[in-house]
């Protein structure tokens, strides 16, 4: 028996805004993997917060964790479709999106991307905490 293809676009329609950093949707056809990976903050494997105030540190850690949470699923950050981005009021983005956007840059589209400035996370000294849904097709 034959697996049907599963097929993974990401799109910004016309009658959409379309930027160089994000796309507007993905649409997933056929049979795939989905992967839902929870907050993840500048923290490394033994609990040590890496990068206290320097976002760009902070976003070098967050990247290298969602690139192992990615492994353990077979993906790596070109199957990630939607990113959900969680920054606290008053830091500078330019360096963190920096790192975002080199680790991107072999993808043939960005992906959907919702970021928001937050009072709070769940400890006091992170700057920033992804969640992310990788699809592998």
């Amino acid at each position: 028996m034959e697996t049907p293809k599963s097929k993974v676009e990401l799109l910004s329609p016309d009658g959409l805004h379309k930027n160089p950093a994000f796309s507007q949707l993905a649409i997933v056809d056929g049979p795939a993997r989905t992967i839902y990976i929870g907050g993840q903050n500048a923290v490394d494997k033994d609990g040590n917060i890496i990068g206290k105030g320097d976002m760009e540190a902070q976003a070098r850690q967050v990247l290298q964790n969602l690139q192992t949470a990615l492994a353990a699923g077979n993906a790596t950050i070109a199957n990630i479709v939607k990113w959900n981005v969680y920054v606290i009021k008053g830091q500078q983005l330019d360096k963190a999106f920096q790192v975002f956007q080199s680790a991107m840059k072999d993808m043939k589209a960005p992906p959907l991307i919702t970021m928001a400035f937050v009072d709070a996370l769940g400890n006091p000294d992170y700057l920033m905490e992804i969640d992310a849904i990788a699809i592998v097709p």
